[in-house]
C-alpha cells in the first residue's frame, strides 16, 4: 500500500478544515445574531445572555485566523482554548459525557486534522509514524 500523495493529503485537509469552519462560523453568527435558542442556551449553561456577542466575535476572529494559511495555527490554538472553555463548561454542569461535554474535543480533532493535512510544515514538525 502506497502513501497518500501530499496533494490528496492537502485536498483531504482543506475538506476537514471547510467542514469545521463552517460549523464553527454558524455557531458564531448565532452567537452575534442573539438568537433567542441561544441567549436560552448560554443562561442554561451558567453564563450570562450578554455573553454571547463577546464569545460570538472571538470565535469568528478565531475561526477567520484558522482559514487563513499565514495564521492557522495560531487560529487553531485559539480555537482549542475556545473548545476547551466548552468541554469545561459542560463538565461543569454535568452534562452528557460523548454527546455533549466531549463534542470540543471531537470538533478539535477535525480542525487539527484540517490544518496538520493541508500544512507541510506543521507534518514535517510532527511526523506520523
Amino acid at each position: 500500500m502506497s502513501a497518500p500523495s501530499p496533494r490528496s493529503m492537502t485536498l483531504a485537509g482543506y475538506g476537514l478544515t471547510g467542514l469545521c469552519a463552517l460549523f464553527l462560523l454558524m455557531d458564531a453568527a448565532m452567537k452575534l445574531m442573539e438568537l433567542p435558542i441561544v441567549l436560552e442556551t448560554t443562561i442554561q449553561l451558567g453564563w450570562p445572555a450578554s455573553s454571547a456577542v463577546p464569545l460570538g466575535l472571538v470565535l469568528g476572529i478565531s475561526v477567520l485566523l484558522y482559514l487563513l494559511p499565514r495564521t492557522s495555527i495560531l487560529g487553531a490554538v485559539l480555537l482549542t482554548g475556545y473548545l476547551g472553555g466548552a468541554v469545561a463548561t459542560h463538565a461543569r454542569i454535568g452534562s452528557p459525557l460523548f454527546t455533549h461535554t466531549l463534542f470540543g474535543v471531537y470538533v478539535g480533532i477535525i480542525m487539527w486534522a484540517g490544518v496538520y493535512l493541508r500544512d507541510p510544515v506543521l507534518r514535517s514538525i510532527f511526523p506520523a509514524r
